[in-house]
């Protein structure tokens, strides 16, 4: 099993660069950003993780600017998005970053996805709320082919172009792991559907239980087993519930730090670092 770090890269914490260097000189296989491009001042649509939305929701730098900064320092960790909303997101503006990012990293960027939580947000790029997954659906697939093809095309309800022209193609064929977040049982069918893992919340979702219905999915699809690979975020530095993930086949745990100065950052590093050395 690999381990990585979740963190929003912030003004008061380690720049998305130092943290890279922390990360990767401690072991870790991938580090991981969050985005949100704003928070509507109106605060209607509930914060799923609890009454009060932290600061750092607010506060988080540009995702694929902190993954360049991060990834440009670093030769051997991989770079997260965790996760990119791409219901808010042009899919042609999107390619290019990610074909870009990946390349300049030389292949170290896994590609979280998730149609998020907030609607007001969402809805001033544009995206009803009810329609978000159809939109977050044809956004990938249309990034599929312009990483795939020359000259590429796609024609949905949401996303409609005509043939382009679209360089550079990424370093990982046929391209980045997408990676899709959200709940059991309608992300399993998103990830298996167009996806290639899935990112289950640790503190949230009951992943034991939940992955053989995943396997069960991925049979029926006719993919290969395993072939839908799990990332458990925000995952609790618990021996007993890791060893039932790594029984379970799960890629990787992600532990979640605090968008916080180094004094507190980095010891809370090398506390999950000496974790995932004992349990392997």
């Amino acid at each position: 099993m690999d381990y990585g770090l979740v963190i929003f890269p912030t003004e008061y914490a380690p720049t998305p660069a130092e943290l890279a260097l922390a990360a990767e000189e401690r072991g870790f296989e991938s580090l991981w950003f969050p985005e949100h491009t704003h928070i509507p001042a109106s605060r209607k649509s509930p914060w799923p993780g609890g009454a009060e939305l932290p600061q750092a929701y607010y506060d988080t730098y540009d995702l694929f600017v902190a993954l360049t900064n991060a990834a440009s320092v670093t030769s051997k960790i991989k770079v997260g998005s965790g996760i990119c909303l791409m219901v808010e997101r042009d899919p042609i503006t999107t390619a290019k970053e990610v074909a870009s990012l990946d390349r300049l990293s030389n292949g170290r960027f896994l590609f979280g996805i998730g149609g998020g939580w907030n609607e007001e947000e969402m809805a001033n790029h544009g995206t009803q709320f009810k329609r978000r997954w159809q939109v977050m659906r044809e956004r990938v697939e249309a990034m599929k082919e312009i990483w795939a093809n020359e000259q590429a095309e796609y024609h949905g309800e949401f996303v409609d172009f005509d043939p382009i022209f679209s360089n550079p193609k990424p370093v990982q064929k046929p391209h980045p792991p997408v990676i899709i977040g959200g709940s059991a049982p309608h992300a399993l069918r998103r990830a298996v559907r167009y996806c290639d893992g899935w990112i289950p919340i640790g503190v949230r979702d009951d992943i034991v239980a939940q992955i053989p219905e995943l396997r069960r999915m991925e049979e029926e699809a006719g993919r290969g087993p395993g072939s839908v690979e799990v990332s458990v975020f925000y995952a609790m530095p618990d021996a007993e519930t890791v060893a039932n993930y790594q029984e379970l086949g799960v890629k990787r745990c992600i532990f979640g730090l605090p968008s916080a100065g180094a004094q507190k950052v980095l010891p809370m590093m090398d506390t999950f670092a000496e974790f995932a050395r004992k349990q392997g």
